[in-house]
């Protein structure tokens, strides 16, 4: 068991890894991602851990006991979806709904198939997410909105009422005066890894 300390103004990391890999033809999160050399998971275990994010929180499916064992070597903690064919968002309040505590000040979402995320974009976000006028920061590369995506304390409570057919994004949309989007240098945090085709043009290696 991982046991996390809760630290005051403390942001959790909820990595969503509950979808069923169908287009990739393997699990996504077990697969490698090449420039750190760990997996999917392991890597953005890592970089939020390295960026002071706690707790880290994985989201699978139930019985995934190959994901649930990386996810404890690499310094998580896994958390099972009962509802995982509801969709993503359904993974997010799983996450939301463990890290929950009074001094919970964001959570940082982060999809398992967008593994080209550093260190170094999880800190910008955070660093803009200090604005009190702040509810919601996402990266950006050239002026495409992408992920992680850091959700404020004001928001919990409309993402915890989130229509499961429309996610997450319904609150994103719902006041585009709250959102910031964050110009960050590194074309990862718009890539969304997929097929084993999007693996290639990722990594410029087959599967």
């Amino acid at each position: 068991m991982v046991l996390f300390a809760y630290n005051s103004a403390m942001t959790a990391a909820l990595i969503l890894a509950a979808g069923r890999s169908s287009r990739m033809g393997r699990p996504k999160p077990l697969l490698r991602q090449i420039q750190s050399g760990h997996t999917f998971v392991g890597h953005l275990i890592r970089v939020a851990a390295a960026a002071g994010l706690s707790p880290i929180f994985v989201i699978g499916r139930s019985g995934d006991l190959e994901l649930a064992s990386e996810v404890v070597r690499s310094g998580g903690a896994f958390l099972v979806n009962p509802d995982a064919e509801r969709g993503q968002v359904s993974s997010l309040l799983t996450g939301l709904a463990a890290a929950l505590s009074p001094e919970l000040e964001a959570v940082m979402v982060m999809p398992v198939d967008v593994p080209l995320v550093s260190t170094a974009v999880l800190r910008t976000l955070l660093k803009a997410g200090e604005r009190a006028d702040v509810q919601i920061v996402r990266a950006a590369h050239r002026g495409i909105h992408g992920h992680p995506v850091l959700f404020k304390r004001a928001v919990f409570d409309e993402l915890q009422a989130a229509d499961p057919d429309v996610g997450a994004r319904g609150v994103v949309h719902a006041d585009p005066s709250r959102v910031t989007d964050v110009e960050v240098g590194e074309a990862g945090v718009t890539l969304d890894l997929d097929t084993p085709a999007d693996y290639l043009r990722a990594f410029g290696r087959r599967l």
